[in-house]
């Protein structure tokens, strides 16, 4: 499904701000510590797809576990929640698909302890324009797909694609991101936004 190729995410997206040519990447443990800190969050996002096709909306983290993908114009949604993503089509009657997080490259930047130092877990480290770019996987299963994290030298995360395990990719561009605030955990219950839309789990 093109919605959640993620969004969970061709070419690798790269920012246009000018940076010095003797810029250095962040560090690994430096990255890990910056993930580690974010709690909740909450940012404008542009979605590019496969197809070239562009979607805007919010995103909301609350970490460890928990995300929400809002999209403006379509009202379709992804929520994380509970060791599951739930994908909502608003133009569907059916209920929600829903698989493990587990199994998708986001699980790596959702979980309580992020360690990109861990051993298999980078494919690659490099910097570009400034940019701190990590190519990351699940080193038990590298067949789950992989996903590129966007920092700039503050650091700041600014993009990601996720590479998933069809072959497909998905940036996902962030923007206006805002740290900390109160966000409900009703926010992201995937059974509660089910019986809202009025296609409850089996």
């Amino acid at each position: 499904m093109t919605l959640f190729r993620i969004a969970l995410a061709p070419a690798l997206f790269v920012l246009s701000l000018a940076a010095p040519a003797a810029a250095e990447k962040l560090s690994l443990d430096q990255l890990s510590n910056y993930l580690n800190t974010l709690g909740t969050v909450t940012a404008d996002f542009v979605q590019t797809n496969d197809d070239g096709s562009r979607s805007k909306g919010v995103l909301t983290i609350k970490r460890p576990g928990r995300m929400r993908l809002e999209y403006e114009t379509s009202k379709d949604l992804v929520l994380t929640s509970g060791g599951q993503v739930g994908v909502f089509d608003a133009g569907s009657n059916e209920p929600p698909q829903r698989f493990p997080l587990s199994k998708t490259p986001l699980n790596l930047i959702l979980k309580n302890n992020v360690n990109l130092s861990q051993a298999r877990m980078v494919v690659s480290h490099t910097e570009q324009n400034g940019d701190t770019i990590v190519r990351a996987q699940d080193p038990a299963h590298p067949e789950y797909g992989s996903i590129d994290l966007i920092f700039s030298d503050t650091p700041v995360l600014k993009a990601w694609v996720v590479h998933d395990d069809t072959g497909g990719s998905t940036t996902v561009q962030l923007t206006k991101m805002r740290l900390g605030g109160k966000v409900s955990d009703g926010q992201f219950n995937i059974h509660a936004e089910a019986n809202r839309r009025g296609t409850p789990l089996d």
